[in-house]
C-alpha cells in the first residue's frame, strides 16, 4: 500500500504531464516576454533620439540667433559706412532723399 501512495504522488510525473499539458501557455508567456523586452529597448532608442535632436535644435537656435544679431549689427548704416571705406565708397550722412512727383 505505501508503494501505490508513493507513486500516487509523484511530483516529477505530474509536473512534467504540467508541463505538456501547459507547453502552448508557457509558449505563449515566453513571446509575451521577449515582446515586452523588445518593445523596452525600442522605447529607450526612441527616447535617446529625442534627446539628441532636442539639442541638436538647441544649438541651431543659438546659430540661428547669432547670425541674426550679427546681421543686424553688420547692417547699421555706421557699420556699412565703415565696410565701404576701403573700397572707396562714401555713403553721405545726409538721410533718405525723397522723391517728389508733381
Amino acid at each position: 500500500m505505501a508503494n501505490k501512495l508513493l507513486a500516487a504522488f509523484n511530483v516529477s510525473h505530474k509536473t512534467t504531464e504540467l508541463v505538456f499539458g501547459n507547453f502552448s501557455y508557457l509558449l505563449f508567456l515566453g513571446f509575451l516576454g521577449i515582446v515586452y523586452i523588445a518593445n523596452a529597448h525600442f522605447a529607450e532608442k526612441n527616447v535617446r533620439d529625442i534627446q539628441r535632436i532636442q539639442k541638436e535644435i538647441k544649438e541651431l537656435k543659438w546659430e540661428y540667433t547669432s547670425i541674426k544679431s550679427e546681421t543686424m549689427y553688420k547692417s547699421m548704416q555706421s557699420q556699412m559706412d565703415e565696410s565701404l571705406e576701403p573700397v572707396g565708397l562714401d555713403l553721405e550722412n545726409k538721410g533718405p532723399k525723397v522723391i517728389e512727383i508733381k
